[in-house]
């Protein structure tokens, strides 16, 4: 969330990152309530003051002791009127979405994110390649029909190969995350308290596309971003921790109800999909580099895969709600004949740390500060199955097992 003083000192700065992001934020409410707040806390302190005048002359009359009631019922008033004021203005603060860095292109939606580089070329076919869910009904490794019986539309049953596939590109990012690029593997639960959702951003805009269960309050989690946040909530990190490098498996629910009728056809966009995650905790200084590094640990399962992609920086208008600065990965898929995101690399600055009160001490005898958060899928499936089906097809429909993963499949052609 955004600081309530910036916010104030800052109002057509914020109306403009927040016009440059084609969104609505409720910020004439927030200054009206802040401004009342703020002549509340005056006349609370002139009570204050009123009392502790009265109780220094320690008159013991009627009349000054009835003085002093007034005051106490008075100010308890008051107190009551400002934390009422506290709560509505944070429940509004939480609506605000993040600022966006200077460096992020101004466009007014995808189609204005610049390509930042590119690896491979796309391969070249003998014959017309066909799309994974052509692929994976006749090498039965797909199951949509029941996909579908058991769980309804956007659901689907992978099988022999196609599971063990699966399983095979999760098991090799995480060996890779943690062995080449620092790491550390976590595995937390795939269902999460609200305040959780709160202090990654999800809760209370993305609602609607959540997944609850109502008699416990628990929320199913739409990626490990939101459990990974919130595992240093309410702390202060001591001295010398940072950076802090985590990367978790879990699965993913989404209701997808912002992608009503579209990509309905295969595997490319479900309501439960799995995915690695990146994440770091650093300091405010260091949060843009370790964006980069970010990315490139992504593009490294990328082509360690083989598999050609694009990296595009995201313009305003295609900012997550907590990011200030993003970038997107997207591999080809010749069958589906499309750029498929597999990644999306962010840095959220100090915005979910100051809804989960993440802080950290520079030295041990420094002020708190809040820390800088980050994340990225490294990578998202299924989209890599799609891209890994579709890129080695070959001519008899059948699929080659990247080199890479044959270790972890092993074999060297799924048939």
């Amino acid at each position: 969330m955004l600081d309530l003083k910036f916010i104030r000192e800052n109002i057509d700065q914020v109306r403009q990152a927040v016009a440059n992001r084609q969104d609505t934020a409720p910020l004439d409410e927030i200054l009206d309530l802040d401004s009342e707040r703020r002549q509340k806390l005056l006349e609370l302190e002139s009570l204050r003051h009123q009392r502790k005048e009265a109780a220094r002359e320690r008159k013991a009359d009627r009349e000054t002791i009835e003085e002093g009631r007034d005051l106490r019922a008075m100010i308890k008033g008051l107190e009551e009127e400002v934390r009422s004021l506290d709560k509505q203005i944070e429940e509004l603060l939480l609506q605000v979405p993040n600022i966006p860095q200077p460096t992020v292109p101004v466009g007014k939606d995808e189609g204005d994110n610049p390509i930042v580089r590119s690896w491979g070329e796309p391969r070249s076919f003998d014959f017309k390649p066909a799309p994974h869910w052509k692929l994976g009904e006749s090498l039965g490794i797909i199951d949509f029909k029941r996909g579908v019986k058991l769980a309804g539309t956007r659901f689907y049953v992978l099988k022999g190969l196609g599971a063990k596939l699966q399983r095979a590109i999760i098991s090799f990012m995480l060996d890779l995350h943690t062995a080449e690029h620092g790491y550390q593997e976590v595995y937390p639960p795939f269902m999460v308290k609200r305040e959780c959702m709160v202090g990654s951003g999800n809760l209370p805009k993305f609602a609607d596309n959540l997944y609850h269960d109502e008699e416990d309050d628990l929320w199913f989690v739409p990626t490990a971003e939101v459990p990974i946040t919130n595992l240093h909530r309410d702390e202060i990190i001591p001295p010398g921790v940072l950076p802090i490098y985590y990367v978790a498996y879990t699965a993913c629910f989404r209701r997808e109800k912002m992608s009503a009728g579209k990509d309905t056809r295969g595997i490319k966009r479900g309501h439960q999909f799995d995915k690695v995650e990146l994440y770091k905790f650093t300091e405010p200084t260091a949060s843009d580099e370790e964006l980069e590094k970010l990315v490139s640990d992504a593009e490294q399962v990328c082509q360690k895969l083989g598999l050609p992609y694009r990296v595009k920086q995201l313009c305003t208008a295609d900012l997550g709600f907590a990011a200030q600065k993003a970038y997107d990965i997207e591999m080809w898929a010749p069958g589906c004949e499309e750029w498929l995101e597999v990644s999306s690399c962010s840095n959220c600055g100090d915005f979910q740390a100051r809804r989960a009160d993440i802080r950290y001490r520079p030295a041990s005898d420094a002020k708190p500060q809040f820390v800088h958060t980050l994340n990225g899928s490294g990578l998202a499936l299924p989209r890599v199955l799609i891209a890994i089906l579709e890129n080695y097809q070959q001519a008899d429909g059948s699929i080659l097992v990247p080199e890479v993963l044959q270790p972890y499949v092993g074999q060297k052609v799924i048939k």
